[in-house]
Parts: structure tokens; C-alpha cells; sequence
């Protein structure tokens, strides 16, 4: 073979080496992508399932605190009261499920103290999308949520929001795995103008569903209901 011929082989296979052969990933970014992928499926395995009715939202969620194999308790409250009127269900890692939650409670009674005006539903669900995107590029919350509220003006509300920033008003909701079991049962039972205990009817055959169907066990649930007279525990 001539010189020129040989010389074309070597460029050749040195473009197939440099341009084709993948560069290593630096330790740091595959401990924070598996960190990420990990704590995703601890949001998912949780359950959180939501209702709106005429006048109030149900909102249901699993009492399992658990973690790789081994679960810790199973009366973990995973649903609080944001303020009279409103109620913010969490997924998640518990220490982001904890500092955000709180975080939102405590910034919205600082709003209402230099104020002297409450947040409306609406206006909550903003703040929390708002506070999600930006911690995203920074320390991600990796939790789901489910937001519930009434006001006096525009009455029940429901709003789904994610760990990514994404938020929606929605007439039902699930977070979770258990979505995909629930929320078929959910688009074939609601209907507008439903009453509370034909809510509940609705989250209890979800839950049978579930007792059924899902591999992991929530033997326990904690309901609670937001409406004009406030929040409360069923």
C-alpha cells in the first residue's frame, strides 16, 4: 500500500477513536444523577389521591414511612394545614417533604402578618410552583405535591404540582405510583357537584384497588377535608 493510502487509514481509525468512543463521566455528576433517581422513586412510592367537590376537597394519603426495604412507621401524617383553609399534601423524601412544607406555612403567615391579607388558593398554588422552580437549578425539591384550598370568592380548588415546577388545577389527582391504578377509577366516578361522602366512596374504592393491585403495602391512610368551615381530619 502507498504512503498516501496508509496515511488516510490512520486518520481514518484516529476519527473513529476520538469522535466515536464516549467520554467518562465525572464522579460527581453520576453520584448526583443516581442521588436524583433515587430519591424520584422515593416520591413515587408515597401515595397521595385528591377529590374536589361541591364546595370542598378530599384529600387522602398512605401513613407509610419508609425507605429502601424497610419501613419505619405507619402513622406518618403526610397532609398539612397550610392555614385554615388550605391543605398541602407532600411526596417525598421526608426532610424535603418537611423544609418545604414548612417553608410555604411560615411564608405564607409572614405574607398575611406584613399585609393583613391572606393568600387565596390560588395564589398559594403560584408561590409553591414559583418556589419549586427555582430551588430546581439549585437543591431540587424532590417532592409531589397536592394542594387544596377554599376561599369565600371562587370556592374549592384542587391543584396537582410536581418536583420539576409543573402545576395544574385539576378535579381529581394522584401522586405517586398509584396513579396508575387510580386514576381511571377516578375519570369513571367523578362527576361535578359530587357530595363529600360520595368523595369518600370514590377514594375508597381507589384505595380497594390498590389493596389489590399494588405491589407495595399501605395498610394505613390519613383522610382530610378543606371546605368553608375549614380544615379537618375524617
Amino acid at each position: 500500500m502507498c504512503r498516501e493510502g496508509m496515511h488516510g487509514w490512520k486518520l481514518f481509525w484516529w476519527c473513529c477513536i476520538v469522535f466515536v468512543t464516549p467520554f467518562p463521566r465525572s464522579p460527581l455528576s453520576s453520584t448526583r444523577s443516581d442521588l436524583q433517581h433515587r430519591t424520584s422513586i422515593a416520591a413515587a412510592m408515597d401515595t397521595l389521591l385528591g377529590i374536589k367537590g361541591d364546595g370542598f376537597v378530599l384529600i387522602a394519603a398512605d401513613a407509610s414511612a419508609a425507605r429502601s426495604i424497610l419501613v419505619f412507621k405507619t402513622d406518618q401524617d403526610k397532609i398539612a394545614a397550610l392555614d385554615s383553609h388550605k391543605l398541602l399534601a407532600a411526596a417525598g423524601p421526608n426532610a424535603d417533604c418537611s423544609n418545604l412544607t414548612e417553608y410555604v406555612q411560615k411564608n405564607m403567615a409572614l405574607y398575611e402578618f406584613n399585609n393583613d391579607l391572606k393568600l387565596g388558593t390560588h395564589a398559594a398554588a403560584n408561590f409553591i410552583r414559583r418556589t419549586l422552580a427555582t430551588a430546581l437549578r439549585k437543591g431540587p425539591y424532590q417532592t409531589n405535591l397536592l394542594l387544596g384550598g377554599f376561599d369565600e370568592k371562587d370556592g374549592a380548588a384542587l391543584y396537582f404540582l410536581d418536583y420539576l415546577g409543573s402545576m395544574q388545577k385539576v378535579n381529581f389527582g394522584a401522586q405517586g405510583y398509584a396513579s396508575n391504578f387510580t386514576l381511571s377509577i377516578f375519570d369513571r366516578e367523578y362527576r361535578e357537584g359530587m357530595t363529600l361522602p360520595e368523595a369518600e366512596v370514590v377514594l375508597e374504592k381507589a384505595k380497594k384497588e390498590l389493596a389489590v393491585r399494588f405491589l407495595i403495602s399501605q395498610p394505613k391512610w390519613i383522610m382530610k377535608v378543606v371546605d368553608k368551615d375549614g380544615v379537618r381530619t375524617l
